[in-house]
């Protein structure tokens, strides 16, 4: 049966971000409250040293999470907010997953709003590359698992049978002169991204692996493409290959399109 994705909204992951940072305040505050009268025998000036750290630490998240809604409402931010908002989200996810979980919000949707969001501040800041700094990485499972050729140490063993798509990427990639790769997983995909160094890289892959895969790999951007599943996980998946080609040219200078 075919898998059938609503599209992602973002308002979810921000909603869950913002009850985190509320969380993470209340706690930050407990933490000193029960800590303030042991420091207050050791040291006068403890006390007061533990809560300008928290406040500071609570503080930049704060300004983190206020970066990623100020770019999704479309304002331009700095570079400081941009670095802070992903040190935010670096923070606060699993506290958001958590929170996901109490209220019985599939962990898909969170990963998916989330994928939304980091695409958003990335195409946000317009980052351009020269094909040969852009990386196409995709996952095995994409090659029709009948397939004899093996195509993770070398895409042009491909022999474009039109069982799947991957032909289909290596003539995109091809077309635009970027590099693709396919990968079993995430220690193939480091050491691929270790080997070409690439300046961005558009990601296809189930929600569970562009997240880990995008955080991973900041402050390098990523455009995530969410794989289709009509067979199920990890089993003849598929990709819409208009939103590739999308991502693709966001990515590159107009000249080049």
């Amino acid at each position: 049966m075919i898998e059938i994705m609503h599209r992602p909204r973002k308002r979810l992951f921000l909603t869950l971000i913002l009850v985190s940072l509320f969380l993470a305040t209340v706690s930050s505050y407990g933490i000193w409250v029960v800590s303030l009268p042991g420091l207050a025998n050791i040291s006068a000036y403890l006390p007061m040293m533990l809560g300008i750290v928290l406040a500071a630490a609570i503080f930049a998240i704060a300004c983190g999470v206020g970066g990623i809604i100020l770019a999704i409402l479309g304002f331009r931010t700095l570079g400081i907010f941009q670095g802070l908002a992903w040190s935010a989200i670096n923070v606060l996810f699993p506290v958001a997953i958590s929170i996901g979980k109490l209220l019985d919000v599939d962990k898909e949707r969170i990963e998916r709003s989330f994928i939304e969001v980091s695409n958003h501040l990335i195409k946000q800041k317009k980052v351009m590359v020269q094909p040969s700094k852009l990386l196409i990485m995709t996952p095995h499972c994409l090659q029709h698992e009948t397939c004899p050729y093996k195509i993770t140490r070398d895409v042009s063993n491909c022999h474009h049978c039109g069982q799947c798509q991957i032909g289909d990427l290596v003539t995109l990639a091809e077309t635009y002169g970027v590099h693709l790769a396919v990968v079993t997983g995430g220690t193939l995909a480091r050491k691929v991204i270790k080997t070409i160094r690439p300046q961005a890289v558009l990601a296809i892959a189930c929600e569970r692996d562009l997240t880990s895969g995008i955080q991973d790999v900041f402050p390098l951007p990523v455009i995530g493409v969410l794989n289709e599943r009509p067979f199920g996980p990890c089993c003849n998946t598929r990709v819409n290959l208009a939103k590739v080609e999308a991502a693709i040219q966001s990515f590159l200078p107009k000249e080049v399109h």
